[in-house]
C-alpha cells in the first residue's frame, strides 16, 4: 500500500509542479501584455495546481500513516502549499491576479527546493512522535505562506514605485499593496506567535526545557523581533510605503534562512532530513 500511495504521490506532485509553473507563465504574462485577461486563466490553473497538490500530501499522509510533516520534503511542500492557499485567498479578496506574478515564483522556489529532497517515508524518531507535531506546523505553514504573500506584494510595491513603465499592466494602488501586504503580516505575525508558543511547549514535553537558543529558536525569535518592529513601527510611528515594503522582504528572507539555511548550514536538533 505504501509504494501504491507513493507512486500516486510522485504523479500528483509532479503534475502540480508543472500545472504551477503554467500558472507562473501566464502570471509574467499579464505583467508583459494589455491583456489583463489572461489572469483570469493564471488564476484557474493556480487553483487547481492547488487542488492536485492538496491531494499529492493527503496521498503522502495516508502512506505514511501520519500528518506528512515531519522532514525536510514534507515540511517544504507543505510549505509551498501554504503559499499556494493564500495567495488564491488574497487574490480572491481583493481581485488583483497581478499579485500571482510576485508571488508564485516564490512558491514554486520552495516547491523547487521540495523536489530536491528524500521522500524515503522513515519511521518518525522519538522526538517528533507527538500530537505538537501536527499543530506547530501547521501553524508555521500558516504563518509563512502568509509571510510569503506579504513579501510578494511588498516587492510589487517596490517594482511599482521605483519603476512605474517597467510593465505593461496597471498595477493596483500603491497605498493598496501596502495595506495588503500590512494585513498579510498581521496574519502571518499571530500564527508566527503561535508556533513559538507551541514549540516551546512541544520542547518542554520532549526535552525538558522550553528554550535552548537552538539555531532555528534562536532565528525564529529573530524573525519574529523583525516583524514585530515592523508591526509596532507602522502602529505608533506611522511607518508605511517603501520602508514597511522592505520590512516585508527583509522578514521574509528570514523566514526561509529559518527553514532552509539553518537546517543546510547550521547544526541544530531542529534539521530533520
Amino acid at each position: 500500500m505504501l509504494d501504491n500511495f507513493g507512486k500516486l504521490e510522485d504523479i500528483l506532485f509532479t503534475v502540480a509542479v508543472l500545472s504551477y509553473l503554467i500558472s507562473m507563465v501566464l502570471y509574467f504574462a499579464v505583467l508583459i501584455s494589455h491583456k489583463e485577461k489572461i489572469g483570469k486563466y493564471a488564476s484557474i490553473i493556480l487553483k487547481i495546481a492547488f487542488g492536485i497538490h492538496t491531494l499529492a500530501i493527503i496521498a503522502r499522509g495516508i502512506g505514511a500513516g501520519r500528518f506528512p510533516l515531519a522532514n525536510q520534503y514534507e515540511f517544504a511542500t507543505s510549505f509551498a502549499w501554504g503559499i499556494a492557499l493564500f495567495l488564491i485567498i488574497f487574490e480572491t479578496k481583493y481581485k488583483y491576479s497581478s499579485i500571482g506574478a510576485f508571488v508564485v515564483p516564490i512558491l514554486f522556489l520552495i516547491i523547487g527546493y521540495a523536489a530536491m529532497q528524500n521522500k524515503e517515508v522513515r519511521p518518525l524518531m522519538p522526538a517528533l512522535q507527538s500530537g505538537w507535531l501536527a499543530i506547530h506546523v501547521s501553524m508555521a505553514i500558516i504563518g509563512y505562506g502568509s509571510f510569503a504573500v506579504a513579501c510578494g506584494v511588498a516587492a510589487m510595491y517596490l517594482v511599482k514605485q521605483k519603476h512605474p513603465d517597467s510593465v505593461k499592466v496597471k498595477l493596483p494602488e500603491a497605498q493598496n499593496l501596502d495595506n495588503i501586504s500590512y494585513r498579510a503580516i498581521m496574519l502571518g505575525y499571530f500564527f508566527l506567535t503561535l508556533t513559538i508558543i507551541t514549540g516551546a511547549l512541544w520542547a518542554q514535553k520532549a526535552w525538558g526545557r522550553y528554550w535552548a537558543w537552538d539555531p532555528k529558536e534562536t532565528w525564529s525569535l529573530i524573525t519574529w523581533i523583525i516583524y514585530t518592529a515592523y508591526l509596532h513601527m507602522r502602529k505608533v510611528k506611522g511607518m508605511k510605503g517603501e520602508k514597511a515594503a522592505w520590512f516585508a522582504v527583509i522578514g521574509f528572507i528570514c523566514v526561509v534562512f529559518t527553514y532552509i539555511g539553518v537546517n543546510t548550514l547550521i547544526p541544530s536538533i531542529h534539521s530533520y532530513k
